[in-house]
């Protein structure tokens, strides 16, 4: 009797409820194995057309769905954990539900993988920015890290000047996005490879959770949808909304991210973006250099101007502030996933954007 209903379970529609994601993700492993193949299919044609039309489903709504998705899939969770706790205490438990609950677990996790991959993973393994600008994110020498230090810092305090006095009233977040996606919009015409269309830019409606676990912004692959941390002082916001609609562009990687959203930035009519892009730079490259030559890191703190210094002191603010036993475990868990997806040097990826600058200046001879 239970021999007939071993046998009789083995459907061909249960096999094929594991064959097809198997199978599926198979074929997205081995497809991503190729990045030129990704590069001319994927990520320069099938992409763009499932970011366009996520951003027309999603871009016109003024809140982040994908936020709302993100708390509604964290409550199940926590549904889920709560019953398996509470059968414990009841002495209910049993070993063949926790089975089934397994396995449909690995099951949901296959699609999610899949449907992730098809909808944006996949740009982790394409060849991006380095093939299409002929760039090379390589090592730099001490004397190139200060040369570009010196015209970053010239042109950082130039911009903060032209901003005004301490009183400048930063854009709204709204008109701030609006600015941003005009940001793109004169980048394209230098990088016709940038086209972005129908803005998809919006605060985190998880905001001081984000905060708390160390994060400026961050794109949902699921819904297209770029949001940005609105804790973050007003003059560093320009760079990071730049930097998540990179991702909305299809550059996964971090690096190639911040330096899209750099490019982008630095061909703005707006000073503020400029200066954004710019204050970034100085902060990842200046970090750099007084590891290499102390002194001379220094020397660069001291000539920056007071408004940058009052500036460079807000962010330090901000994020020693939010300084937390939680963050380090969280940025742990996301350097496993960037490493898992082809980028080697993690959470320090983000750092990589000095290599990118300084080899754009040396085939362009600007910033």
């Amino acid at each position: 009797m239970d021999k007939n209903k071993q046998i009789s379970s083995l459907t061909p529609s249960k096999w094929l409820q594991w064959l097809i994601p198997i199978s599926l993700g198979s074929a997205i492993k081995i497809f991503s194995c190729f990045p030129e193949i990704v590069e001319s299919i994927y990520s320069t044609h099938t992409f763009p057309s499932i970011a366009h039309i996520q951003r027309l489903l999603f871009g016109w709504i003024n809140f982040s769905i994908g936020d709302l998705f993100y708390a509604a899939f964290l409550v199940y969770l926590i549904f889920i954990l709560l019953r398996i706790l509470l059968s414990i205490i009841q002495k209910k438990f049993n070993w063949h539900n926790l089975k089934q609950c397994l396995l449909s677990t690995i099951k949901v996790m296959l699609w999610l993988f899949i449907v992730f991959n098809i909808l944006w993973g996949l740009n982790y393994e394409r060849k991006g920015i380095a093939l299409q600008l002929d760039l090379k994110n390589t090592t730099y020498s001490d004397e190139e890290l200060k040369d570009l230090l010196c015209e970053v810092t010239e042109q950082l305090n130039d911009a903060r000047m032209k901003l005004g006095d301490s009183n400048y009233v930063y854009p709204k977040e709204r008109d701030l996005f609006d600015m941003a996606d005009s940001v793109y919009q004169s980048v394209k015409v230098n990088y016709p490879f940038l086209p972005y269309k129908n803005k998809s830019v919006k605060p985190s409606l998880l905001t001081e959770v984000v905060s708390y676990a160390g994060y400026s912004g961050y794109y949902n692959p699921f819904t297209g949808e770029a949001q940005v941390n609105t804790d973050l002082p007003k003059f560093y916001m320009p760079f990071v909304a730049c930097h998540e609609m990179a991702h909305q562009l299809g550059y996964a990687s971090e690096s190639e991210a911040s330096f899209v959203g750099y490019l982008a930035a630095m061909h703005s009519p707006y000073t503020l973006f400029r200066y954004s892009a710019l204050f970034e730079v100085f902060l990842i490259a200046n970090s750099e250099l007084l590891q290499r030559d102390f002194w001379s890191g220094i020397l660069n703190l001291r000539s920056l101007n007071p408004l940058v210094k009052r500036d460079r002191r807000l962010y330090k603010e901000f994020i020693l502030g939010r300084k937390n036993n939680v963050e380090p475990i969280i940025k742990n868990v996301y350097d496993q996933y960037l490493k898992a997806n082809q980028q080697q040097s993690g959470i320090d990826s983000y750092n990589e954007l000095v290599g990118w600058v300084i080899d754009y200046r040396r085939k362009s001879g600007k910033l």
